[in-house]
């Protein structure tokens, strides 16, 4: 049982944590459960003295469900942005525009059957070379990873890095840049530390 100031400050920390706000919201299914427990104890009794294993299956039962809820989401918001990587022009912050003030974006995307991995590169173009921002899900090994830029003319330069926990690992964003042009990149590279690739993104119109 949390005192109140332990109280105020989870809630305060809540408030400003996504990642803890997700997690918590997991647990609103078990809530529910012990709600449900403790309005058939009877009074008098302590409804928390000793769970039954009808409850504690249920409890369990019903966090694995919002589990698994939470990672077919994930994905298909993923997956989503595959699909419109395809066929629908998405802007990236900060990127130049054109004559017409349409955002002169490129897109590379990729998704892997097998491992369920998916990732979406949307990149402008910059003075000082190529904007990145990358979106990544189901990463399928834990370390930490890199986002490589293949230039056509076969140069290499890594983008940004980040470090992961494995394939339930949160969707993520990260941003990044490379000197190489829009024009002049081939591909995206998804790579594990050892430097194996892990999905390689290509060229999507828009």
């Amino acid at each position: 049982m949390l005192s109140a100031a332990d109280a105020f400050r989870f809630e305060e920390h809540l408030a400003q944590c996504p990642l803890c706000e997700i997690r918590a919201a997991e647990f609103r299914a078990v809530t529910a459960v012990l709600g449900e427990y403790a309005r058939r104890t009877p009074p008098g009794v302590d409804p928390v003295v000793r769970a039954g294993p009808e409850l504690v299956r249920r409890a369990v039962g019903a966090v694995v469900a919002e589990r698994r809820r939470s990672r077919r989401r994930r994905l298909a918001l993923v997956a989503a942005a595959v699909v419109l990587a395809v066929g629908a022009p998405l802007g990236v912050i900060g990127a130049s525009a054109g004559p017409a003030g349409t955002v002169q974006a490129q897109r590379w995307a990729a998704t892997d059957r097998a491992t369920g991995m998916a990732a979406v590169v949307t990149a402008g173009a910059k003075e000082w070379g190529t904007d990145v921002a990358l979106e990544v899900a189901r990463v399928p090994e834990a370390g930490v990873c890199a986002l490589v830029a293949v230039g056509r003319d076969g140069s290499e330069e890594t983008v940004t890095t980040w470090s992961v926990t494995g394939p339930d690992e949160e969707t993520l964003t990260v941003h990044g840049g490379a000197a190489l042009r829009p024009a002049a990149i081939d591909r995206f590279e998804v790579r594990a530390a050892d430097g194996r690739q892990l999905l390689a993104l290509t060229r999507r119109p828009i």
